[in-house]
């Protein structure tokens, strides 16, 4: 895997959370996959607001994602940018618009997320992914 494919911030919460999808979102992590820097931040704070993590548990699991990741891409001003395009046209969140054109940025291939839909759109060269749809 590695570079060419980008976790969005409900991936790190899952590899980092009880929860049934756990498993998949941390062989993901492991893959070595690619992660924006406001994916860090988002992860940040569910896991200091939701998830019930202390600031020192924090900082350990954020160490683990930044040592697994092949790559950390900055949110620049031209994602900035192209995140306004991409909201625009199709209809994206805005944070959602950041990420994707944060992924794009970093020239990947792939972008795996749950709260995108799976495989029906295709952002310039990107697919989205849900890791956790069999298949």
């Amino acid at each position: 895997m590695s570079r060419d494919a980008f976790l969005d911030t409900n991936i790190l919460v899952y590899a980092f959370s009880d929860d049934p999808r756990s498993e998949r979102a941390s062989e993901l992590l492991a893959a070595g996959c690619t992660v924006g820097v406001q994916g860090l931040n988002e992860f940040a704070n569910v896991a200091l607001r939701k998830l019930g993590m202390t600031h020192a548990e924090t900082a350990e699991a954020l160490s683990v994602v930044r040592t697994l990741c092949a790559h950390t891409e900055p949110t620049t001003l031209a994602a900035h940018e192209q995140a306004l395009e991409l909201a625009g046209k199709y209809r994206l969140s805005w944070f959602d618009a950041v990420m994707i054109a944060t992924a794009l940025a970093a020239d990947c291939k792939t972008f795996w997320s749950e709260d995108l839909q799976d495989g029906l759109q295709v952002y310039d060269r990107m697919t989205i992914r849900n890791p956790f749809l069999g298949g």
